[in-house]
């Protein structure tokens, strides 16, 4: 009766821990921005609740902004509107990751305060 040889071999194993590897790198890279967008969302809804005027929401929003260390958007780049008598506060920002050479992996990311 004739044995069977089952399993991976070296070579796959090698190719799987270079898929691994690159995708660990890339979310390493990811990673960061969604916590900086998570942070700068924060700091939106805590403006919006604490300001009246466009001026005051701004300002709450740069104060927030020294004090979780984000640099993506600063409080001129928010819309500030309306909505049912609700302060509503919008805001849209790109993050470029350089993957190697020519090659950038481009993170669109918005938010709106409800």
């Amino acid at each position: 009766m004739r044995q069977y040889q089952r399993g991976i071999t070296f070579i796959g194993i090698v190719l799987i821990g270079i898929v691994v590897a690159v995708a660990g790198v890339v979310a390493a890279q990811v990673v960061p921005t969604y916590l900086e967008y998570q942070a700068i969302l924060k700091a939106a809804q805590r403006a919006a609740e604490s300001g009246n005027t466009v001026g005051e929401i701004r300002a709450a929003f740069d104060r927030a902004r020294a004090a979780d260390y984000f640099e993506a958007i600063s409080g001129r780049d928010l819309e500030i509107s309306k909505v049912n008598d609700r302060v509503v506060v919008e805001f849209a920002y790109e993050k470029e990751i350089h993957l190697v050479g020519p090659a950038y992996l481009v993170m669109k990311y918005q938010g709106r305060t409800r």
